[in-house]
Protein backbone atom coordinates (compact mmCIF):
# COMPACT_ATOMS: atom_id res chain seq x y z
CA UNK A 1 0.00 0.00 0.00
CA UNK A 2 1.51 3.30 -1.02
CA UNK A 3 -0.60 5.89 0.77
CA UNK A 4 1.05 9.09 1.98
CA UNK A 5 -1.45 9.53 4.81
CA UNK A 6 0.46 8.83 8.05
CA UNK A 7 -2.50 6.99 9.57
CA UNK A 8 -2.04 4.23 6.97
CA UNK A 9 1.70 3.89 7.64
CA UNK A 10 1.47 2.36 11.10
CA UNK A 11 4.71 0.68 12.12
CA UNK A 12 6.01 -0.80 15.34
CA UNK A 13 7.15 1.72 17.96
CA UNK A 14 10.89 1.81 18.62
CA UNK A 15 10.41 0.41 22.15
CA UNK A 16 9.14 -2.88 20.73
CA UNK A 17 12.03 -3.10 18.27
CA UNK A 18 14.56 -2.74 21.12
CA UNK A 19 17.07 -5.57 21.71
CA UNK A 20 15.68 -8.50 23.62
CA UNK A 21 14.25 -11.96 23.28
CA UNK A 22 11.73 -10.94 20.61
CA UNK A 23 14.50 -9.63 18.37
CA UNK A 24 16.00 -13.11 18.00
CA UNK A 25 12.74 -14.70 16.87
CA UNK A 26 12.23 -15.10 13.13
CA UNK A 27 9.61 -12.89 11.49
CA UNK A 28 6.19 -14.41 10.92
CA UNK A 29 5.75 -15.49 7.33
CA UNK A 30 2.25 -15.12 5.92
CA UNK A 31 0.78 -17.73 3.64
CA UNK A 32 -0.18 -16.61 0.12
CA UNK A 33 -3.55 -14.90 0.24
CA UNK A 34 -3.29 -14.27 3.98
CA UNK A 35 -3.63 -10.63 5.05
CA UNK A 36 -1.57 -9.07 7.83
CA UNK A 37 -3.19 -7.22 10.74
CA UNK A 38 -2.03 -3.93 9.24
CA UNK A 39 -3.65 -4.74 5.89
CA UNK A 40 -6.91 -5.73 7.56
CA UNK A 41 -6.87 -2.64 9.77
CA UNK A 42 -6.16 -0.35 6.81
CA UNK A 43 -9.01 -1.93 4.87
CA UNK A 44 -11.36 -1.50 7.81
CA UNK A 45 -10.24 2.11 8.23
CA UNK A 46 -11.06 2.82 4.59
CA UNK A 47 -14.45 1.10 4.96
CA UNK A 48 -15.29 3.22 8.02
CA UNK A 49 -14.26 6.36 6.13
CA UNK A 50 -16.49 5.39 3.21
CA UNK A 51 -19.42 4.79 5.58
CA UNK A 52 -18.89 8.19 7.19
CA UNK A 53 -18.83 9.85 3.76
CA UNK A 54 -21.96 7.96 2.68
CA UNK A 55 -23.78 9.06 5.86
CA UNK A 56 -22.71 12.69 5.31
CA UNK A 57 -23.91 12.56 1.70
CA UNK A 58 -27.23 11.05 2.78
CA UNK A 59 -27.78 13.85 5.30
CA UNK A 60 -26.91 16.46 2.68
CA UNK A 61 -29.30 14.88 0.17
CA UNK A 62 -32.07 14.82 2.78
CA UNK A 63 -31.47 18.49 3.57
CA UNK A 64 -31.64 19.38 -0.13
CA UNK A 65 -34.82 17.33 -0.63
CA UNK A 66 -33.34 14.63 -2.88
CA UNK A 67 -34.07 11.91 -0.30
CA UNK A 68 -37.52 11.83 1.28
CA UNK A 69 -37.07 8.61 3.29
CA UNK A 70 -35.71 9.52 6.73
CA UNK A 71 -35.21 5.83 7.55
CA UNK A 72 -32.67 5.46 4.76
CA UNK A 73 -30.66 8.39 6.15
CA UNK A 74 -30.89 7.17 9.74
CA UNK A 75 -29.76 3.70 8.66
CA UNK A 76 -26.65 5.13 6.94
CA UNK A 77 -25.85 7.32 9.96
CA UNK A 78 -26.36 4.43 12.40
CA UNK A 79 -24.21 2.10 10.32
CA UNK A 80 -21.40 4.66 10.25
CA UNK A 81 -21.68 5.22 14.01
CA UNK A 82 -21.44 1.49 14.81
CA UNK A 83 -18.44 1.05 12.49
CA UNK A 84 -16.68 4.06 14.03
CA UNK A 85 -17.31 2.78 17.57
CA UNK A 86 -15.86 -0.60 16.59
CA UNK A 87 -12.81 1.15 15.15
CA UNK A 88 -12.34 3.04 18.43
CA UNK A 89 -12.58 -0.20 20.43
CA UNK A 90 -9.97 -1.86 18.21
CA UNK A 91 -7.72 1.16 18.73
CA UNK A 92 -8.25 1.07 22.51
CA UNK A 93 -7.51 -2.66 22.76
CA UNK A 94 -4.40 -2.26 20.60
CA UNK A 95 -3.14 0.54 22.84
CA UNK A 96 -3.83 -1.55 25.96
CA UNK A 97 -1.86 -4.44 24.47
CA UNK A 98 1.03 -2.11 23.60
CA UNK A 99 1.08 -0.70 27.13
CA UNK A 100 1.04 -4.23 28.56
CA UNK A 101 4.04 -5.15 26.40
CA UNK A 102 5.88 -2.08 27.71
CA UNK A 103 5.07 -3.11 31.31
CA UNK A 104 6.37 -6.62 30.66
CA UNK A 105 9.57 -5.21 29.15
CA UNK A 106 10.29 -2.91 32.09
Amino acid sequence: MTDTNPIFNIGLPKEIEAPGVAQNTPPIKLQPGQASFQDMFNGFLKDVNEMQNKADQSVQKMMSGEIKDVHQVMLAVGEAKVAFNLLLEIRNKTMEAYQEILRMKG
